[in-house]
């Protein structure tokens, strides 16, 4: 599911082994050759990224022309990343910058991070929260972060907001920042579908198998995000996640709230939808026959590649998925990552800082930060960035202005959950309310007694 969910940062790769990259090229400039011995000479950069090697390849050898320091770049196979960081890290020439997939990385490699809580790396992020941390230690900086919520067509959204005998008082969509308030647009908006020219406001609630990410996953990732936070006793809501034998499954009205507004308000009928795919709701949406879709920005190629799109780039925006939380008018957007960088603290101090300059160099300078950008194609979290130097799609472009705007983004908590297994009954479950074959009571006791067997069953 993660790889469905995660379309950005997958891998097409179908290497079978790593690739080693060693950048040789002479440095001219005397100058930088002196200052480069007072350091490091050569450092080491484990990729997990096999998409991006070549990519890499063209960074390092232009940074060791800038700086006169090398960086080796190896690449683990697709699939191969843990298996080789446990063979490299043992060597003697171990990497000085690894990755990890987050705070489930963390603790299996702890005893190997350097902290970074006092780097420009950690400060000049744009929401310190992304980061791996404990206590008062930084160890892991995200480099790329995606994020999904509600996307909307405004050119739809302007033209009811037009009608004259809409039933609410608001004049935009921006003025939407609760549970009720997007309620009482939606339902409104369904008895005016024939005026709006569309099917339904939302795009179907895709129910098939293998196509329920958004919902056991994504939406269901906001519940827990809330429940898990009122542990005090972890940094993160991931690390009391893991920590959890049982939930409560304290906000399964807030869950039903949403989920009950998709499938009522949608392009088809609720006992449709376990025929329904992704591609299906986002061609719905693409073809302007709804008004709104959860999905997340990695969803821009889907709706701009589709032949007969309708949708223009300046009306694609998002909004946050609003439940009826209270306080929910200061959330944003759920936004997270898989991808961080580290910094090997078994290695030299005169490596650890050349790695932690290399990676400065990568996210601070022009030339750096054009690599991120245009070839790399990270929404990098990183204050350095001017707008001009971001991706260029439009759901990027809303991932950014939704974490600069000061509102709390809802973290990935998704990563604490016991199992895929537990994922599955939570999407059979869904379907079967949909349908009307179970009770809403019957959803949240599958939830409540998978998650406490599948979280036994893994120790």
């Amino acid at each position: 599911m993660f790889a469905s969910s995660l379309i950005g940062c997958g891998s097409s790769s179908t290497d079978t082994s790593a690739t080693t990259n060693s950048i040789t090229t002479e440095a001219n400039d005397t100058t930088k050759k002196d200052a480069a011995t007072k350091g490091a000479e050569e450092i080491y950069f484990l990729n997990f990224k096999p998409e991006s090697a070549d990519v890499y390849n063209e960074i390092v050898t232009k940074y060791e022309a800038e700086s006169g320091v090398k960086v080796k770049v190896v690449t683990a196979a697709s699939g191969t990343y843990e298996t080789t960081l446990k063979s490299e890290i043992a060597k003697t020439d171990a990497p000085t910058i690894f990755q990890i997939n987050g705070p489930v990385g963390y603790q299996t490699w702890k005893d190997y991070f350097a902290d970074l809580s006092k780097t420009d790396l950690y400060n000049n992020l744009t929401d310190k929260g992304l980061a791996v941390s404990e206590g008062e230690g930084v160890y892991g900086i995200p480099y790329a972060v995606e994020g999904y919520g509600i996307i909307y067509n405004d050119e739809i959204m302007q033209k009811y907001f037009a009608l004259e005998d809409k039933a609410v008082s608001i004049l935009s969509t921006e003025e939407i920042k609760n549970f009720a308030t997007l309620k009482s647009v939606v339902e409104d908006m369904t008895k005016h579908v024939k005026d709006l020219g569309i099917d339904g406001v939302f795009a179907n609630t895709s129910l098939a198998e293998g196509n329920q990410w958004r919902w056991q996953t994504h939406l269901a990732n906001l519940p827990l995000y809330y429940e898990f936070s009122e542990n005090k006793d972890y940094d993160t809501t991931i690390a009391a996640g893991l920590a959890a034998d049982e939930i409560q499954f304290k906000y399964e009205e807030n869950y039903k709230n949403i989920f009950d507004l998709y499938i009522n308000n949608s392009t088809v009928a609720p006992t449709l939808l376990g025929a329904k795919t992704v591609d299906d709701s986002m061609a719905e949406f693409a073809l302007g026959k709804c008004a709104m879709v959860q999905n997340g920005n990695w969803a821009w190629g889907q709706i701009s590649g589709l032949e007969g799109n309708v949708v223009k780039e300046d009306s694609i925006k998002y909004l946050p998925i609003y439940t009826g939380v209270a306080g929910e008018e200061n959330q944003g957007l759920c936004i997270g990552t898989e991808n961080y960088f580290a910094i090997n603290n078994e290695v030299s101090p005169e490596k650890q800082q050349a790695s932690i300059d290399f990676l400065n160099w990568l996210f601070s300078s022009d030339t750096g930060k054009a690599f991120v950008s245009n070839d790399l194609k990270f929404i990098a979290p990183f204050t350095t960035f001017s707008d001009d130097q971001r991706p260029s799609d439009p759901l990027a472009k809303q991932i950014f202005a939704w974490m600069e705007n000061g509102s709390i983004t809802v973290n990935w908590t998704f990563a604490a959950f016991p199992s895929e297994e537990f994922k599955n009954y939570f999407g059979s479950a869904l379907l079967e309310y949909a349908q009307g074959s179970a009770t809403w009571d019957d959803v949240v006791s599958v939830v409540k007694e998978t998650w406490a067997s599948e979280r036994a069953a893994a120790k």
